[in-house]
């Protein structure tokens, strides 16, 4: 083969393999997600009391401070900053933070800055390096058409080297190469046609990708109006001050300490047994109703107060008795008086004993046959035996009440108890807490523990210390009694712990002024509103309490 067919085939390989090369909407593998691409160049110092983040932005310097233990915003500091020009004070933008003019910001590299920090009647001194990005820089202009297309050319290959589908490229090579060799002979023979065909070529490469500038450096992209929380591949969050003041981030510095152990139970609001009473009638009868009528439910009584009537109800038997009773105290009543009538005529001759004893019989035995009466039409008075609420009511007008039905029920709404139950043995140290269902929480005191097994559960009893709020019996609970066993560790406030991807109980440390890093750590119940951090975390640790269940939503 001559030097011509080699060189056209060399040609027409380049021109064929040109447009292979990567360009828009041609995928190569995922790129690493960006992390902080909009992210305005930052610095941040702290101290024992204070945190400060400094923000570069449109030529001003906004500065953002916190306490450093608890993350809460400081608006009424005095703020001064020994930069390049100078000694300047920065003053308040009316959301929280500070801001003053910095013309030295547009100036590349590494700045040193000393803030002095009055605040709280303290003064602290920071010191932070800000560091601005070089400009970007345009790249040169491409030397003409061959001169763009031979460099795009090799810089295509060199990135199909490195890439997945290099193989892909190398083979789109070796077919140019072959189509090459045979325009090499077609220019033998018809060199007009081969002409065109490598005209044709020639313009099928991409010469706007050829003169395309390719990416833009690091750091030429510029900054959005505001910085966005993200989430790094680590697992830790990157959250700007504004976004955490939003979400009203809050923290806690962790301190290790030995905590009495609690015991979580299940439980129920009941009664107070020494302020609450069932009304129920004795006799079987018919209930009526008093003069104004039965009490109407959440009505308040006194102790005494007449709350219904109930009629005996007499049967043909019992009233079959009666009868007869009543026809024999009419005749012992008969016979006595004829008796005492024959002492009494006689009476000169008897002795006044006699008289005296039979009229005294006689005035029994008229009492004895006015009870009898008595007893068939005086109905039953139902009372209130303690006062409070009417709970409950079973009354109406002409029903049956048997013997031992409660037809009231009759509770304190300000002396409730608390009944939870223990699936273990413990010994409870005297205080408890109580969290309901809407995270409302109760103040408890142990009043004693049973020894019966209900439902293999031993019942354990509770006094309400102070306002208990609207509660009921019977609503349910869950009551947190510390027992006499102790256990070291950390508190932390329940709405600390979240819930992470695995279902693992996780906390959000406050790593720097804007990075949050989840630590996996394993909890105990303390008490309704906190838990015992027991391993995975350590002291001096500054974790949030607020805000965490926002953090853990970041993506």
């Amino acid at each position: 083969m001559t030097i011509r067919p080699f060189l056209a085939s060399l040609l027409l390989c380049l021109t064929l393999a040109a447009p292979a090369t990567a360009h828009e909407g041609h995928d190569h593998g995922a790129p690493p997600p960006p992390v902080s691409a909009t992210i305005a160049p930052r610095a941040d110092a702290s101290s024992e009391d204070f945190e400060l983040v400094m923000v570069a932005r449109d030529g001003r310097l906004q500065i953002y401070l916190d306490t450093f233990r608890g993350n809460e915003p400081v608006t009424d500091a005095a703020i001064e900053i020994d930069g390049p020009e100078g000694t300047v004070k920065a003053e308040p933008d009316g959301s929280g933070a500070y801001v003053l003019p910095a013309p030295w910001l547009a100036m590349a590299g590494d700045h040193a800055l000393a803030v002095t920090v009055q605040a709280r009647g303290m003064v602290d001194v920071l010191t932070a390096t800000l560091t601005m990005p070089a400009p970007a820089v345009a790249p040169p202009p491409s030397a003409g058409r061959w001169g763009s297309f031979i460099d795009g050319a090799l810089a295509a290959d060199l990135r199909h080297r490195i890439s997945d589908g290099a193989w892909t490229v190398y083979g789109a090579v070796a077919a140019a190469f072959a189509a090459g060799f045979l325009l090499a002979l077609l220019l033998r023979r018809r060199p007009a046609a081969a002409a065109l065909v490598l005209a044709l070529g020639l313009a099928g490469a991409d010469p706007g990708h050829a003169a395309s500038p390719g990416p833009a450096p690091a750091g030429a992209a510029a900054a959005a109006p505001r910085d966005l929380a993200q989430r790094f591949p680590d697992g830790a969050v990157f959250v700007p001050k504004p976004t955490q003041r939003i979400l009203a981030i809050r923290t806690l510095f962790t301190e290790e300490n030995t905590h009495p152990r609690s015991v979580e139970m299940p439980g129920r609001v009941i009664p107070d047994p020494n302020r609450a009473g069932s009304v129920q009638a004795s006799v079987a009868g018919r209930l009526l109703p008093p003069p104004g009528g039965f009490p109407r439910l959440g009505a308040r009584v006194a102790a005494g107060d007449l709350l219904a009537l109930v009629q005996p109800a007499i049967n043909s038997a019992d009233a079959t008795t009666q009868q007869q009773q009543a026809r024999e105290l009419d005749q012992q009543i008969t016979l006595v008086e004829r008796r005492l009538e024959r002492l009494r005529q006689i009476q000169s001759v008897v002795a006044r004993a006699q008289i005296e004893d039979a009229e005294l019989e006689l005035s029994g035995l008229r009492i004895r046959r006015a009870n009898l009466d008595r007893a068939q039409r005086e109905p039953e008075r139902l009372v209130a035996p303690v006062g409070g609420v009417i709970a409950s009511a079973q009354a109406i007008a002409g029903q049956i009440a048997d013997p031992g039905t409660a037809v009231f029920f009759i509770i304190d709404p300000d002396a409730l108890w608390v009944e939870a139950l223990s699936y273990d043995v413990h010994a409870f140290a005297g205080k408890a807490s109580g969290r309901m269902a809407d995270g409302a929480m109760l103040r408890l005191l142990h009043r004693g523990s049973g020894l019966a097994d209900r439902n293999q559960a031993v019942p354990v009893q509770f006094s309400i210390e102070g306002e208990g709020g609207a509660l009921r019996p019977g609503q349910l609970l869950t009551v947190l009694a510390r027992s006499t066993q102790e256990r070291r560790g950390i508190a932390l406030p329940r709405t600390a712990v979240v819930r992470g991807a695995n279902g693992q109980a996780i906390v959000y440390e406050h790593g720097n002024a804007e990075r949050f890093v989840p630590r996996e750590i394993r909890v105990e119940p303390l008490d309704a509103a906190r838990v015992l951090a027991v391993s995975g975390l350590g002291p001096g640790r500054r974790i949030v309490v607020q805000g965490a269940e926002l953090l853990n939503q970041i993506r």
